[in-house]
């Protein structure tokens, strides 16, 4: 990606030569620098160091951009403990360290891009655990310790309970503050809450599964107990709740505090790709769960102690532990490097200096409250904030279209994998597969490229807002392809009669004269492939009665079976475990218009995040993120899989049963699924639409008067700076 020559030696590029903003000949009491002290010999002249005008003699901390020119000993570098110092006009303190241990060899990853990784690999983290570990495991943790399905779902509604309840405090003090201590610390909390989420592993005794090689086959033992005392294994949910709770606790910083520090110190322009790569980094996190979660889950949790049941065995557990453990030291390891950042990066007030404001012009003018250095600073400021953000309503509808589009990510990760597996009947395991190679390169694709064409065509606010509409417009034509479906796979007693009929009614029948003797239970759900490629709800309703291994593939092959292969003698029908391999023809067609919907809703995700940050004064974006984030989860993450798996539900041919209680869902008809899929995808798109176009009629943008110069710095690939303005307006302070 070629990108335009940037001229700060932070974000790893050089200056063909030092842009200096002194006199031809500077006098003895001139400071010189890039963006430096403007001090006359009189010293009576403006200085341009944070914004603070200063009268005195030039001294050693008014340059703001030290690492562009060559340092001078007496003014930039002073040896502090065998470490390095750089102060910025106010005196604070822009070396990368921990309190006085400042050593020059960590002064390299004090960049743009140093921050930049390790934001990233935290990202990552946060989206290989929550995202991607928790899915993963929700089932063997709900085996091992006798949870039910609402329990589980208590446990991952944890993680957004927590986030909406510190986002307005921590975007709030956080934003006002050393936001990589912040950052550091949420890292750290993070780490804890993997760690203890792994506890209950090491503290409960060891897991004993009985064989079961025969239940399921005609004749063999059907039993099951169904009255079970509440196991004591059940109340280690509260653990692994708090664990959530302190993922939710330590994430809330990043995706708020992260943004807006990497936005504060890098070029305007550069400003989306790099939120683009921290955001892919999180995408990239829960594919790596979903993988490396999966390769420990065929690892027996007891680790040294063998077993005579296999991972396709109902009663398996596996080492659901492991992931969480690396993840947890990994935090703790990557949290000490974010703790040792400045509150500003070295070079970066020049970014600061230069933006152009493109805050949403308020009628009443109360926009420039924000820009008071002292605003934002105590609690009292707290009400005035959140009434700004409020009245602008540029921010109002893009939260509300953040909502929309988090409703269906929201639903779409969660039922995606469900939704592959009844159309083109797979196993879960080869949904959730699928369903991850189709998401990485669509959503961490389109998230890349939201940012890339920002910073490509330079867009401004408005602009930005015109692609997210775009972007919206373009997922909504491609989501009218959930009207074609692919037929559901035969199943005797589900969608047709033992005989091929029609099932009178639409009622279920499992039982039939070939299966009538066999005993078979309703809680044994076991789906086999007979040769007649008709699957059958378990082998015993199949009517088989002996059963081996195929030594091809590992699966299970029944032998016996009386329901299969009803037009040959009695006796000679098989069937394999597993469901039947679908032939769906539209396959190719659904798997192409999935893609372009994930594609444009993702490609719309950086450019909205960045119209945020745009239409809200400089000194409120961390808190208008907080804010943003509470709207988005509560209106979009927490309702979104609801509402959709409401809607699929509706769907559902067979129920499981468990002891006369209603489970989970078995099947689906797949054209209902496909139709109500559509008509929830339609009417969030809609309001995602109208949302967009709102905002974008209603943004006011600055007068160009406004501005520090005619055209932002930043907003030009040729030059990092232009002339230098004699004044700077009090807005562009931070």
């Amino acid at each position: 990606m070629a990108m335009p020559q940037n001229s700060t030696r932070e974000n790893g590029f050089c200056f063909a030569q030092p842009l200096d903003f002194c006199r031809p000949s500077p006098g003895p009491g001139e400071a010189c620098g890039p963006l430096g002290a403007m001090a006359g010999r009189d010293g009576g002249s403006p200085a341009l160091g944070n914004g603070i005008a200063s009268s005195g003699a030039a001294s050693p901390s008014d340059s703001c951009a030290e690492p562009l020119c060559a340092p001078t000993p007496a003014e930039e570098e002073t040896p502090l403990q065998g470490g390095v110092k750089y102060v910025s006009a106010e005196g604070e303190e822009l070396a990368c360290g921990w309190g006085g241990f400042t050593p020059g060899c960590l002064q390299l990853c004090n960049t743009s891009k140093g921050v930049l990784f390790f934001l990233c690999v935290a990202s990552f983290l946060q989206g290989m655990t929550v995202n991607g570990f928790i899915n993963t495991v929700i089932t063997s943790i709900e085996r091992r310790f006798d949870l039910r399905s609402y329990q589980s779902g208590l446990i991952a509604s944890s993680y957004d309970i927590a986030a909406c309840v510190c986002l307005t405090f921590v975007s709030y003090f956080g934003g006002n503050g050393h936001k990589p201590r912040w950052l550091g610390w949420g890292v750290l909390v993070m780490g804890l809450g993997s760690l203890l989420f792994a506890l209950p592993h090491f503290t409960t005794g060891h897991y004993e599964a009985r064989s079961a090689a025969e239940v399921g086959v005609c004749g063999g033992n059907q039993s099951l107990p169904c009255s079970q005392a509440a196991s004591a294994l059940s109340g280690y949910r509260f653990v692994f709740m708090l664990g959530q709770f302190l993922h939710g606790m330590g994430a809330t910083p990043l995706y708020t505090l992260g943004v807006t520090y990497l936005d504060e110190n890098v070029k305007t322009n550069y400003s989306p790709v790099y939120i683009a790569v921290f955001y892919t980094a999180a995408i990239l996190g829960p594919a790596a769960g979903y993988l490396v979660g999966g390769m420990f889950l065929n690892i027996y949790t007891e680790i040294g102690r063998e077993t005579d049941i296999a991972p396709e065995n109902t009663l398996w557990v596996g080492a659901w532990w492991i992931g969480f453990l690396g993840a947890g030291a990994a935090s703790l390891l990557i949290s000490i490097p974010i703790l040792g950042y400045p509150q500003r990066l070295p070079g970066s007030q020049r970014y600061i200096v230069m933006r152009v404001s493109e805050a949403h012009q308020l009628k009443d003018g109360s926009h420039k409250k924000a820009s008071d250095p002292d605003f934002g600073k105590t609690v009292k400021d707290l009400p005035r904030s959140v009434l700004l953000l409020l009245k602008n309503p540029t921010f109002i509808f893009l939260c509300l279209a953040g909502a929309t589009e988090a409703t269906l990510i929201a639903g779409m990760s969660t039922f995606g994998p469900k939704f592959l597996e009844s159309q083109f009947s797979l196993s879960a395991s080869e949904a959730a597969t699928f369903f991850g190679y189709l998401v990485v390169p669509a959503g961490g694709g389109g998230t890349f490229l939201g940012g890339f064409l920002v910073n490509k065509f330079k867009l401004r606010c408005s602009g930005i807002i015109k692609l997210c509409l775009l972007c919206t417009v373009s997922s909504l034509l491609a989501i009218f392809i959930f009207f074609i479906h692919c037929p559901n796979m035969p199943m005797a007693g589900v969608t047709q009669m033992y005989d091929g009929s029609a099932l009178p009614g639409g009622h279920l029948n499992l039982t039939a004269a070939c299966n009538a003797q066999c005993g078979c239970l309703q809680e044994t759900y076991s789906p086999v492939c007979g040769t007649d490629d008709i699957m059958y709800y378990s082998p015993c309703h199949a009517g088989c009665r002996r059963v081996s291994e195929n030594l091809r593939n590992g699966k299970k092959v029944y032998h016996e079976c009386s329901c299969v292969d009803r037009a040959r003698l009695p006796g000679f029908g098989k069937a394999e475990a597993g469901k039947c391999t679908s032939s769906c023809a539209k396959k190719p067609l659904l798997l192409c218009f999935m893609f372009v919907v994930i594609l444009f809703t993702f490609l719309s995700s950086i450019p909205a995040l960045t119209a945020t940050l745009r239409c809200v004064s400089d000194r409120q974006r961390s808190f208008a993120l907080g804010i943003q984030w509470i709207v988005v989860r509560t209106l979009g993450g927490i309702p979104g899989p609801i509402a959709f798996g409401s809607m699929i539900d509706k769907s559902c041919l067979l129920w499981q049963d468990q002891c006369g209680e209603q489970g989970s869902c078995y099947v689906y008809q797949n054209s209902a699924m496909s139709q109500y899929t559509l008509v929830a995808g339609l009417v969030y798109k809609v309001l995602g639409t109208t949302f967009f176009v709102v905002a974008c009629l209603l943004y006011k943008p600055p007068p160009p008067e406004s501005a520090p110069g005619s055209s932002d710095a930043s907003e030009n690939g040729t030059s990092d700076l232009q002339e230098h303005k004699p004044s700077l307006p009090a807005e562009e302070d931070i």
